[in-house]
């Protein structure tokens, strides 16, 4: 008989349009998959998982992170786009060995899964040799995570752009060697440069092969002045590549046609809001996306600049298309009396539209009876979520991190009682500091101090 939890007592977000929200609801796992909703639901032998006053809903999704750059972590807060592409590209990139991409890639989804992030697709655009697939891969698959490895291309493969390289036949390898089945935790993608960062004669390349392997795409657009002088998703449609297997990543500068082709082709789309407002991509494209029909989902992208977790990219993606709504309504002399973007429509984007921009909508993105059981549970207990008036808002609005108190993965608890299981953080501190260390020695930078010279606007 399968093992069997009973999460009893939550207010129970399902993210199910047909189940919706359960007040005092029990949540009742058999293996690996959610069996029942309910109240009072019979234990019969279970591990019951107590939730009285706590938020039980479905795990997040991030859908694009570039895991290996943890271990620069916080290092980039005042870098603009241009000088992040100086720094892990031109100083990191070729200084990491297989070992420190491995505790990089545990590190990055350790923290996701702590924070309640239990699906991370890992843009892993550091394959510098099989061994470093191969260490990227062992370290996702240590966590006990949900996880999609995309595969990326080497350090060198991002300079002297558009780049005309192809994608190294070793993906066939990793394929046949990984991923062999797709009914497992960590499941694989093609993380293409697409038309912004490779010739067109490399990304259709790219597109056929991953095709050819069953692989979903995912590829940056539209960030910044090199999706508006590229105009990428022109490109791929005049050659006829554009389908429902990728996901575009940032779309910020993307034009209405684009936009439009994106949809038309039944695409999907990452936004990583607090990244792109801090590095100059542009304004979130969110708004721009629901006006042809796209749901975007949400990423965290780099922590050399923002936090890991999903918590403060909501209530950024919230927060700029409100503002950027207010600021229309204000300049026409009208003060703002409507909200076109709402929290659940936030947290659906960090849900459900992960998964279905992941392809595993099937699988994970809400509580519905059948699906695999990667579920989160809130306390409320801190001054800051209490008295509990609205469950969707305080998770969108209000819920921190050290908030999520139980996650589990596939049935899996992963995290109790605040704690995460099976993880040795004393040995993966030492281990992230020492491969930091290495890595900034190699780099020629001090720890503390500014990787380069920058040249600061004068204020007049």
């Amino acid at each position: 008989m399968a093992e069997r939890k009973l999460i009893r007592g939550g207010w129970i977000l399902t993210l199910d349009s047909h189940l919706g929200e359960l007040q005092g609801g029990d949540l009742l796992i058999e293996g690996s998959q959610i069996a029942a909703l309910g109240r009072e639901l019979p234990a019969d032998g279970a591990e019951v998982i107590q939730a009285e006053g706590m938020i039980v809903l479905p795990g997040f999704v991030d859908t694009h992170r570039h895991t290996w750059q943890s271990l620069a972590r916080a290092a980039g807060v005042d870098w603009t786009l241009a000088a992040y592409f100086q720094a892990v590209r031109g100083m990191l990139g070729e200084t990491y060995r297989p070992q420190d991409l491995y505790t990089a890639n545990l590190l990055g989804i350790v923290e996701a899964l702590d924070s309640g992030i239990t699906t991370m697709l890992d843009w892993s655009h550091l394959i510098n040799s099989p061994e470093h697939a191969d260490a990227a891969v062992a370290g996702l698959q240590a966590s006990g995570a949900r996880a999609v490895f995309a595969y990326g291309n080497a350090n060198a493969e991002w300079g002297n752009l558009p780049n005309p390289t192809f994608t190294s036949e070793d993906i066939r390898r990793v394929r046949s060697e990984h991923f062999a089945s797709s009914d497992q935790l960590v499941t694989m993608a093609l993380a293409a440069r697409g038309p912004q960062f490779s010739t067109i004669e490399a990304t259709e390349f790219d597109w056929r092969l991953a095709r050819e392997l069953g692989l979903r795409i995912t590829t940056h657009v539209g960030d910044g002045l090199w999706g508006i002088r590229s105009r990428p998703i022109q490109q791929l449609h005049d050659r006829g590549l554009l389908g429902p297997d990728t996901t575009y990543v940032h779309c910020n500068t993307l034009s209405s046609q684009e936009l439009r082709w994106i949809a038309d082709s039944g695409g999907s789309a990452s936004l990583s809001p607090e990244i792109e407002m801090n590095m100059g991509h542009g304004f979130p494209a969110t708004g721009k996306l629901l006006g042809v029909g796209v749901r975007p989902s949400l990423s965290i992208d780099v922590v050399t600049t923002v936090v890991g977790n999903m918590f403060g990219v909501m209530r950024a993606a919230l927060s700029a298309e409100r503002a950027l709504n207010h600021q229309k309504t204000l300049d026409a002399g009208i003060d703002p009396t409507e909200l076109w973007l709402s929290a659940a429509d936030v947290l659906a984007f960090a849900t459900l539209e992960g998964a279905r921009a992941l392809g595993l909508e099937a699988k994970i993105g809400s509580l519905t009876p059948g699906k695999q059981a990667d579920v989160i549970v809130v306390d409320t207990s801190g001054p800051h979520m209490f008295p509990l008036n609205d469950a969707v808002n305080a998770v969108v609005a209000f819920a921190q991190p050290h908030d999520v108190r139980t996650v589990l993965v596939g049935g899996r608890v992963v995290k109790r009682e605040g704690r995460l299981v099976d993880i040795d953080m004393a040995r993966l501190r030492a281990d992230a500091e020492a491969a930091r260390d290495y890595l900034f020695q190699q780099s020629g930078v001090t720890l503390g101090e500014d990787w380069f010279e920058t040249v600061q606007p004068q204020l007049t």
